[in-house]
C-alpha cells in the first residue's frame, strides 16, 4: 500500500509511541521525535481497570496482541516477563497524624481498601516506566515508524500546505516537512511554548511539589502497623498490592510495589502544608527534604528504615500544567501535554490512553483526499479533553481538602469508585456504544459533573482548609449525601457499613443489582466469564 501524509510525532512515552505504531499501521508515514534515549526513567507507574479495558479495545482493534497481554497481570507475566510490572489489586488508603504512630481500631476508621479486580490473573498493574515505554519505542520502530531518539527540536513553522519542523539528532542539524503534529511531549508542551500558546492554569484548583524516588528495601505497611499495635483486619487482598496512598498533614505519599522487589514512592506536597519546606529549599536540599517529612511520621519512618534510593530523590516545585486549546490547524495535543492534576486516584495512564485511542479513530476515518481528521472531530476532542480536566481536578482537589478528616475523604473517594466501577462494568459487558468518546469520569455529563462540584463545595464549606476532623454529625451527613446520589450507580455495596472500609470486588453482589445496568439476572450471569477475565480473540493486524 502507498504511504499516506507524514505524521509528526514529538515525545517518544507511551502514548506518542503507541500512536505512532497504531498510524503507522494505518499506512500514514510517521515521524517520531524523542529528545532522550530509552530505556528512561519516567514518573505515571500505575494503572487502573478503565486504563486495562481501552488496550483491550486497541489490541482488538487494530490487531496488537502485545497490548491486550499486558492489560492483565497475568498475561502478562506469562507472554513478557522481562518487562517489569507490579500486581496491583487495588487501592489502599492510610491516614496518618504527624508526629504520632499509625493509629487504626477494629472499626477500621483510620484505612480504605477498594478492590479493582476479583483476582491476581486479571489485575491490573504498575508499569515500570523504563521497561514498558521502551517497549512500546521497539514495537513502533517494527511496525515502520522512523523514530530519532536523541533529538533537540528547536523550531516549527506551520504554512498552508504543510509543516516545517528544524532540529538536530546527535548534534546534526534537520530540517523535516510534516503534514500533521502531535504533541506527545508531555510537561516539556513543545508546541505550546512555540506557537506560544497561554496556559490556563489558573482553571486547575489543585497545586502540589513532588518528591520521589524508587527504593529498595520498603517493608510492607501492613506489617510494620500490625507490629507496632494497630488493627489490620484481614481485606480483600494485601494492602501493599495496590496503589497506596498516606494521607498526611502536608498532602500524601504513595507507594508503589513491582515484581522485582523495588518500590516507587513519592511525596505530593500541598502548598497549605509545606510548613517547614520551602520549595526553594526543597529543590536545594530533596534528601533533607525526604528525612523531615518521614521523621513526622513514626510509622512511615520505620516502613522506610532499612530503604535504600535506586537514584537521588527529585523534587519538582508544581507538577499542575493545562493549555488553553489541545488541537489548531495542523496540530493537536495528547491528554498529559494538554493538562496534568495530580497523581491522586491513578487517572493518568488511562487519560492518556483514551486520547490514543480517540486520535487513532479520527485519524482512521478521516475521509477525502487530506486523509487527515477533520476540524470537527479534532474540536470534539478538544471540547472532551478540556472537562475532563476539570473533572479530574474536582476530584482530586476534593481529596485534598478532605484529607484531614479520614470520613470525609473516604466518602468523597467513593463517588470517584461509584464512577469508575460502574463505567469499568458498563464497558466490559458491552452495555456502553462507542466508549472511547464516553467522557472521562463522567466528564461532559452535566449532571455527574455537578455531583462532584458539589462534593467539592460540600467539603470546602465544612472543612476548608483546617486539616482538623469535623463534627460527626457534619462527616455523617456528608457521607449520607455521597451515598444517595450514588445509588443509581453504586454496584459494588459502597457505604455499606459492615465492609468496615474493605470492599471487595462482588460479583454477586452485582448480579442482585444487575437492574443499574439495565439487565436481567440472566443477562447478568451470562455476563459474568467477562468480569472473571474470559480471554478474547485477538485477531492480526488489518490491512492499511
Amino acid at each position: 500500500m502507498p504511504r499516506r501524509r507524514r505524521i509528526a510525532i514529538i515525545g517518544a512515552g507511551f502514548s506518542g509511541s503507541l500512536l505512532a505504531r497504531i498510524l503507522a499501521g494505518q499506512g500514514y508515514d510517521v515521524v517520531l521525535f524523542e529528545r532522550g534515549r530509552h530505556p528512561r526513567f519516567a514518573i505515571g507507574e500505575s494503572t487502573t481497570p478503565l486504563a486495562n479495558l481501552a488496550l483491550e479495545r486497541l489490541a482488538r482493534r487494530y490487531g496488537l496482541p502485545d497490548l491486550y497481554a499486558l492489560a492483565a497481570h497475568g498475561r502478562w507475566l506469562r507472554a513478557f516477563p522481562t518487562i517489569q510490572r507490579g500486581l496491583k489489586r487495588g487501592f489502599t488508603f492510610y491516614h496518618q497524624q504527624r508526629n504520632a504512630r499509625y493509629a487504626n481500631g477494629p472499626d477500621n476508621g483510620a484505612r480504605l481498601l477498594v478492590a479493582a479486580s476479583p483476582a491476581d490473573e486479571v489485575a491490573d498493574t504498575h508499569w515500570l516506566r523504563a521497561d514498558v515505554d521502551h517497549h512500546f519505542v521497539r514495537e513502533a520502530v517494527g511496525a515502520g515508524v522512523d523514530y530519532r531518539e536523541s533529538t533537540d527540536l528547536e523550531d516549527i513553522v506551520f504554512g498552508a500546505s504543510g509543516v516545517r519542523i528544524g532540529g538536530s539528532t546527535g548534534g546534526q542539524p534537520f530540517s523535516e516537512a510534516a503534514d500533521f503534529v502531535v504533541d506527545a511531549s508531555g510537561p516539556a508542551r513543545f508546541l505550546a511554548r512555540h506557537l506560544a500558546i497561554p496556559s490556563e492554569l489558573g482553571k486547575l484548583r489543585t497545586r502540589s511539589a513532588l518528591l520521589f524516588s524508587h527504593f529498595r528495601g520498603v517493608q510492607e505497611f501492613q506489617r510494620v502497623a500490625a507490629a507496632e499495635g494497630a488493627a489490620m483486619p484481614a481485606g480483600p487482598y494485601a494492602d501493599h498490592q495496590a496503589a497506596v496512598h498516606h494521607l498526611l498533614r502536608e498532602g500524601w505519599m504513595y507507594l508503589l510495589a513491582f515484581d522485582h522487589g523495588v518500590t516507587s514512592a513519592g511525596f505530593l506536597l500541598a502548598p497549605d502544608g509545606m510548613t517547614g519546606i520551602a520549595p526553594q529549599w526543597a529543590a536545594a536540599h530533596p534528601e533533607a527534604a525526604w528525612r523531615r517529612i518521614l521523621g513526622r511520621y513514626p510509622s512511615i519512618e520505620k516502613q522506610f528504615a532499612e530503604a535504600e534510593p535506586l537514584f537521588p530523590i527529585g523534587f519538582r516545585p508544581m507538577i499542575q500544567h493545562r493549555m488553553s486549546q489541545a488541537v489548531g490547524t495542523r496540530w493537536v495535543v495528547l491528554p498529559h501535554t494538554y493538562a496534568f492534576v495530580d497523581p491522586l486516584f491513578s487517572t493518568g495512564i488511562a487519560w492518556g490512553l483514551l486520547g490514543v485511542e480517540r486520535l487513532a479513530l479520527a485519524f482512521e476515518s478521516a475521509a477525502g483526499k487530506s486523509r487527515l481528521p477533520g476540524r470537527t472531530a479534532l474540536d470534539r476532542y478538544g471540547r472532551l479533553l478540556a472537562a475532563e480536566a476539570d473533572q479530574i481536578d474536582r476530584l482530586v482537589y476534593g481529596g485534598y481538602l478532605s484529607r484531614g478528616d479520614f470520613g470525609l475523604f473516604t466518602a468523597h473517594a467513593l463517588l470517584y469508585f461509584a464512577t469508575v466501577s460502574f463505567a469499568e462494568v458498563s464497558q466490559r459487558i458491552g452495555a456502553v456504544s462507542d466508549p472511547a468518546w464516553r467522557g472521562f469520569l463522567g466528564a461532559g455529563d452535566a449532571g455527574w459533573e455537578a455531583v462532584f462540584a458539589e462534593s467539592v463545595r460540600r467539603i470546602k464549606h465544612v472543612a476548608g482548609r483546617s486539616h482538623r476532623a469535623v463534627p460527626a454529625a457534619v462527616r455523617s451527613a456528608f457521607a449520607a449525601w455521597v451515598s444517595e446520589v450514588i445509588a443509581p450507580r453504586n454496584i459494588g455495596g459502597l457505604f455499606d457499613p459492615g465492609k468496615r472500609n474493605l470492599y471487595p470486588v462482588d460479583l454477586e453482589l452485582l448480579v442482585d443489582r444487575c437492574h443499574l445496568l439495565g439487565l436481567d439476572r440472566a443477562a447478568m450471569l451470562g455476563a459474568l466469564p467477562l468480569l472473571r477475565g474470559a480471554p478474547h480473540d485477538i485477531p492480526p493486524p488489518r490491512a492499511p
